[in-house]
């Protein structure tokens, strides 16, 4: 039987028109963009094609367009560059839920000497606008709210946090890399200052992303040598991973009011019979605000990384939280910021759906599932001894 892939927050497949794309410049158009004979001035024709695209897609100017070698990169790049250019202001400010890219950016400031504050967020994972006000002082220079959470989906409303970090003075950036492609998105109403991407995570090449940086902003880069993205990020450009990534983007946004309705609808349906056919089950993260393909939810008395297995030896894949910190025995951070006990923190499990996913194939998965989770808790039970089943 044909598997389940249900780790679109993790990776995505490229699309075929995506790969399509991109084979004419390992083969033909290979020139180096920056090389002045008429090859290389080709493939910086198309270089600068995929700049306009990419900048389209997110209601922004091609000279705004940094791109990177991923999210992450972007990630460090805003945060890193931005600080770097900030003057007498020396305070960075982020969320308990944000990814690790940027939580270990803030660590790393800390360790330079910047002041660094990590905001708390509620039982959803949002950031409260009175938190983020009164946080704010005059030596901030920079603000990093993720936009969409990577483990629970949760949307802030970036529009609302931009103002209120706007009128101290400082600067915000997002890491917009779960939700750029899957939620409208237009930069210049989000009224963020820098915002990172990442192509892998909608259906486009791994190895590439890229940062909107506003006109204006100042950034030092963290790569240098030649004058490569404006001087921003030097490096001979990945020209078919820059290609791959604005089809894919293109693609995504101009598919959005079909494919995020219809996605939508099936995640609640698959979230609604859990929570009916599963007792001890509850969701993470808001019913609405929060990512279309995202299914977070946890179960009483069930470690996660159990369930994955048991899942994956049924032919689907799953995961307990992000990708980057699999393996760790450590409870989820973004669940310790919610408000979850180490317990049921690790007994949450994260489906992605993607494009293709199907109701029929969510239909397997509960099915699978049902079973699992009993037979589970019943072996956990019989485990237990008799004093901890009393309790």
């Amino acid at each position: 039987m044909e598997r389940i892939y249900l780790d679109n927050a993790a990776t995505t497949a490229a699309r075929p028109e995506v790969v399509d794309a991109m084979l004419p410049f390992f083969r033909s158009e290979y020139a180096n963009a920056s090389s002045l004979h008429s090859s290389g001035q080709r493939v910086r024709r198309s270089l600068e094609q995929a700049r306009d695209r990419t900048a389209a897609a997110l209601g922004a100017q091609p000279e705004e367009i940094v791109f990177t070698g991923g999210g992450s990169e972007a990630d460090s790049l805003a945060i890193f560059g931005i600080m770097a250019r900030s003057g007498a202001r020396d305070e960075f400010i982020t969320t308990a839920c944000e990814h690790h890219a940027v939580l270990h950016a803030a660590e790393a400031l800390r360790k330079r000497g910047c002041r660094v504050t990590i905001l708390p967020v509620d039982s959803q994972g949002f950031v409260a606008l009175e938190t983020l006000r009164s946080a704010l002082s005059a030596q901030t220079a920079l603000v990093s709210v993720i936009h969409a959470n990577n483990e629970i989906g949760t949307i802030q409303p970036l529009d609302q946090l931009a103002e209120i970090v706007h009128e101290r003075g400082a600067l915000l950036h997002s890491d917009a890399v779960q939700s750029v492609g899957h939620i409208p998105l237009d930069v210049g109403r989000l009224g963020v200052d820098a915002l990172s991407f990442s192509a892998h995570k909608f259906e486009g090449p791994k190895g590439v992303g890229g940062l909107f940086l506003r006109r204006g902003v100042a950034i030092e880069p963290l790569i240098h040598g030649g004058g490569q993205e404006d001087g921003r990020r030097a490096g001979t450009e990945n020209v078919p991973g820059i290609v791959g990534l604005s089809v894919a983007l293109e693609l995504a946004v101009r598919e959005l009011p079909q494919t995020a309705p219809g996605m939508s609808a099936l995640r609640d349906e698959f979230i609604a019979g859990l929570l009916r056919d599963i007792p001890g089950t509850a969701l993470n993260g808001p019913a609405r605000e929060r990512l279309p393909n995202n299914v977070n939810v946890r179960f009483a008395d069930i470690e996660g990384d159990t369930l994955v297995v048991g899942l994956d030896l049924a032919g689907i894949d799953v995961s307990t939280g992000s990708a980057c910190s699999s393996g760790s025995l450590e409870p989820s951070h973004v669940m310790t910021a919610i408000g979850l006990a180490p317990g049921p923190a690790r007994g949450c499990i994260r489906l992605s759906l993607g494009r293709s996913t199907s109701a029929e194939q969510l239909q397997r998965v509960r099915a699978a599932l049902v079973p699992l989770v009993a037979r589970l808790r019943t072996l956990s039970g019989a485990l237990l001894p008799e004093s901890a089943k009393a309790t």
